[in-house]
Parts: C-alpha cells; sequence; structure tokens
C-alpha cells in the first residue's frame, strides 16, 4: 500500500473513532441533564456513534 493511502486509512480510523467519543460525550451529557430519548442530544449523539461505526467498519473492511 502506498504511503498517501496508508496515510488516508489511518486518518479515516482517528476521524472515526472522534465521532463516536463526540456522539457519546452528547449521548451522557443530555442524559445526565435529564433529557428524554427524543431529546435533540439524544438523537445528534445516537447519529454521530452510528456515522462513526459505520465508517469504521466500513474502512476496515476494504483492507
Amino acid at each position: 500500500m502506498s504511503k498517501p493511502r496508508q496515510v488516508h486509512s489511518s486518518a479515516t480510523r482517528v476521524m472515526s473513532v472522534l465521532m463516536i467519543l463526540i456522539g457519546v460525550a452528547l449521548l451522557v451529557r443530555t442524559l445526565a441533564s435529564g433529557g428524554g430519548p427524543i431529546a435533540t442530544g439524544v438523537l445528534l449523539g445516537s447519529l454521530f456513534v452510528l456515522a462513526g461505526a459505520a465508517r469504521l467498519y466500513l474502512g476496515l473492511r476494504r483492507q
């Protein structure tokens, strides 16, 4: 694998993990402040976690 492709692959993994962490932080913050299941923070946090996990899964599957 060429060097630019390795950098891209690593950057994708790092960004995916960061998206998951941001999503978890949003969920924890929203639920700690009393947000319900359809609160904006819960919905956005869930979407961040799902998007990050999907990117990570697809990135690892392509290798």
